[in-house]
């Protein structure tokens, strides 16, 4: 397929000359700087006619934010806007994330989730900027990032159009190959990676490969932050975190901003083999993924601030809490970042972690997190109601009031619905009458 049958045919949206009677429309395009998004920006020249204006953020990828731009200029686009949004991301996606435990599955910490929303943003305020009259992303048909940013998009601004030229194309990796060729867009040919990759910050998502056959273990190859758990140090390492208000705020005594505290777990958690995640993972379109991930200060992260909430929470807002970071979770991974639902539920942990202050100490080994202290200035643990020795002060005698309040209803409805012998037996429950009408 050249790059001239490609482009060919009568798109099924109005080209550029259709839609303007003068110059040639903008479009606004997330740009990765990887070669979908590269061959995207011909294709929408081609085949709609588009002047396309490309975005990029950095938000933990360590990109070259100028090589990025400087190609994008090369490939056609007319111009380029990139950004460092690191802290951005940090601050204002992580650290919700965080207040959430937010773990999909109980196993993915959302990292590819949480950036889309940001660069689904950042689009749509360039589309603005630049007069833009439409969008663009390079997601396919299949995976969830493809909803997270239209629905992002569409949310922030539902006049603009959006396109998604990898799910419409539909090309095969070696047509889309030929197709950069024939346009003079670099193709990174030489060692190139059998994994589809995405990072940032809060972690590394692997997919492709090898890993597509769910009974085959990862191969060491597809790892970049981690060290093999068996490979890792034979001695321990034991850190402390400090949060104030459920924010992270430093590391074994030393005060950093988010991003410095969370590239530095993930390097000495990396160390240690932590953080390597292995799942099949149910995505929003219906199919299951085999998904791998590292997210060495995710998990570490989570671990230590349900830790400070155990013991600073009281236990019906613990009870609580759990079902409304399950909904968020789902909320986020299935691309209703901007829904008011999720608004609402992080005012609701915002309440939570105001009295989420203080240390915990971790210890990371071989793969592991273990929390071996936490101490806190508003802790509601009480050493003298909690000890079984000396100074107990807990009144012993309440419990005897409380017993018999507490069981009072039960009490009541088997004293009128006995159980035979304490217990349901199987026959009973299976010969109870059934009403056939």
């Amino acid at each position: 397929m050249h790059g001239a049958e490609l482009a060919g045919g009568v798109g099924s949206r109005p080209s550029g000359a259709e839609r303007a009677g003068g110059e040639r429309p903008l479009l606004v395009l997330a740009y990765s700087g990887g070669l979908d998004t590269s061959v995207a920006i011909k294709w929408l020249e081609e085949k709609y006619g588009f002047r396309v204006v490309t975005v990029t953020l950095d938000v933990g990828e360590v990109k070259d934010l100028e090589a990025v731009r400087a190609k994008a200029i090369k490939v056609g686009a007319v111009q380029a806007v990139v950004k460092d949004a690191r802290a951005e991301f940090a601050e204002e996606y992580i650290l919700r994330a965080l207040w959430a435990n937010a773990l999909y599955q109980g196993k993915y910490p959302l990292a590819s989730a949480l950036s889309r929303p940001l660069i689904a943003r950042e689009v749509v305020r360039v589309a603005r900027e630049v007069g833009a009259r439409a969008v663009a992303h390079g997601s396919t048909g299949k995976g969830n990032d493809q909803v997270r940013l239209e629905l992002g998009m569409k949310a922030l601004a539902p006049e603009l159009e959006v396109y998604a030229p990898v799910r419409e194309w539909g090309l095969t990796r070696d047509a889309e190959i030929e197709y950069a060729r024939a346009h003079g867009i670099p193709v990174p040919v030489t060692q190139e990676s059998p994994y589809s990759i995405d990072q940032n910050l809060w972690g590394r998502a692997i997919e492709a490969g090898a890993l597509e056959d769910p009974w085959a273990a990862p191969p060491e190859d597809a790892f970049l932050w981690t060290t093999a758990p068996e490979e890792a140090p034979d001695m321990p390492e034991e850190i402390v975190l400090t949060f104030a208000e459920g924010r992270p705020v430093a590391l074994n005594g030393e005060t950093m901003d988010l991003v410095t505290l969370i590239t530095a777990l993930n390097e000495i958690g990396g160390r240690h083999g932590v953080g390597r995640i292995d799942m099949i993972e149910d995505r929003l379109v219906g199919i299951k993924s085999r998904e791998v991930y590292e997210a060495p200060a995710a998990l570490i992260l989570i671990e230590a601030h349900r830790a400070l909430e155990a013991l600073v929470l009281p236990r019906e807002v613990l009870h609580v809490k759990p079902v409304l970071e399950l909904e968020w979770t789902r909320l986020v991974y299935n691309g209703l970042w901007y829904s008011p639902l999720r608004e609402a539920y992080d005012a609701f942990f915002a309440v939570t972690q105001k009295p989420v202050t203080g240390d915990v100490r971790i210890k990371l080994y071989k793969g592991s997190i273990v929390v071996t202290g936490r101490r806190a200035p508003k802790s509601l643990y009480r050493h003298d109601l909690a000890t079984y020795q000396t100074g107990d002060l807990f009144d012993h005698r309440a419990a005897e009031g409380f017993l018999k309040l507490w069981g009072l209803p039960t009490e009541l409805f088997r004293s009128l619905n006995p159980v035979s012998g304490g217990a349901f037996r199987v026959e009973e429950l299976s010969s109870s009458p059934v009403s056939e009408g």
